[in-house]
């Protein structure tokens, strides 16, 4: 007694079930297609033969008619009677109206391995080995004579993977607190339009969903310009006021700029220089949107030009005013 030689289970080849539907056998034949094929494996020959053997395996599980016929050859493989001329034939096997030689007619034993075999019952051809140099040539009488299927995949280059990128977006203070649109230009040439949220930090980020490369994550790092007039100390605002010698000693009001606008602040009589008044909730809103102080130093200046009305009102005023800032260093 001897067995069919090189006996191919062309369900354990692709890894499925012997009752795998057609679409789950597609699936998987593509799967392991891309993953095997010789573009993708250059210089591999065992990929190569993987290929081989799982574009023939494909071949016939794929069709319903073959894959029916295979399984019924294949269920007698390794049992006892496949041997040549005292081989008992299968009463199972039913005669073909195709073409094809009748199962009955033929004699397992007659072949000297099972994809012999295989190739005169199912109909597949008449095979010549292609991995060792061979052509192959198709007898299959369902396809014209022809005709030529080949088992590719398009070639296309490696998918990068989903990743997250980072790109630093420097905005100057009126806009990180007003917050709106902003249109930005990244490396790779795209242009985006953002929507910015308001009271926004340096160090703070910014997620742009799907910006990224191959569906990732677009983080945007802010960071806010230094200013000329305001300067930020946490959540209040530090800025310098200059006034004038009258206003300084009457006092009264004056104009202050802060995010908002110019607003009126009362400075009291007799200020000093590097005094510091305060602006409540006029500072930089938290994240509960909550806002802090702005702080006004207030700076006397003196004019560098007056008119000649001017000149004699200070003379005036100098000759009867009765402070003395320097007499503590007579004494």
């Amino acid at each position: 007694m001897q067995n069919l030689q090189n006996f191919r289970d062309y369900y354990e080849i692709l890894g499925v079930t012997k009752d795998a539907s057609g679409e789950e056998i597609k699936k998987v034949y593509r799967r392991l297609a891309r993953q095997y094929h010789p573009d993708l494996n250059p210089g591999n020959k065992e990929a190569e033969e993987k290929f081989k053997d799982i574009g023939e395996a494909y071949e016939v599980l794929s069709d319903a008619a073959r894959r029916s016929q295979y399984d019924q050859f294949s269920r007698y493989w390794k049992q006892k009677g496949f041997v040549s001329n005292k081989a008992p034939k299968p009463k199972s096997w039913a005669g073909s109206s195709n073409g094809r030689s009748s199962a009955n007619d033929v004699d397992p034993g007659q072949f000297n391995d099972f994809e012999s075999f295989i190739n005169q019952v199912v109909g597949v051809g008449n095979r010549k080995d292609t991995r060792n140099g061979g052509s192959s040539t198709k007898t299959d009488p369902f396809r014209s004579p022809k005709s030529r299927v080949e088992y590719t995949v398009p070639k296309s280059p490696p998918r990068t993977p989903r990743r997250d990128i980072e790109a630093r977006l420097t905005l100057p203070l009126e806009k990180a607190y007003q917050g709106g649109k902003e249109r930005i230009r990244l490396e790779d040439g795209r242009s985006l339009e953002v929507n910015m949220p308001p009271a926004m930090v340096t160090g703070q980020s910014i997620r742009l969903r799907n910006q990224g490369i191959n569906g990732g994550d677009l983080y945007l790092k802010i960071t806010v310009e230094p200013h000329t007039q305001f300067k930020l100390d946490g959540f209040n605002i530090f800025c310098q006021v200059p006034v004038t010698p009258c206003e300084a000693v009457l006092g009264g009001q004056v104009e202050a700029p802060t995010l908002d606008g110019p607003v009126k602040m009362t400075i009291p009589p007799g200020v000093r220089t590097g005094q510091r008044l305060r602006l409540a909730n006029k500072g930089y809103p938290n994240e509960n949107g909550k806002r802090g102080d702005q702080l006004v130093e207030i700076q006397i200046v003196t004019p560098k030009n007056i008119t000649s009305e001017e000149r004699e009102l200070y003379e005036k005023l100098r000759e009867i005013e009765t402070f003395k800032p320097r007499a503590d260093l007579l004494t």
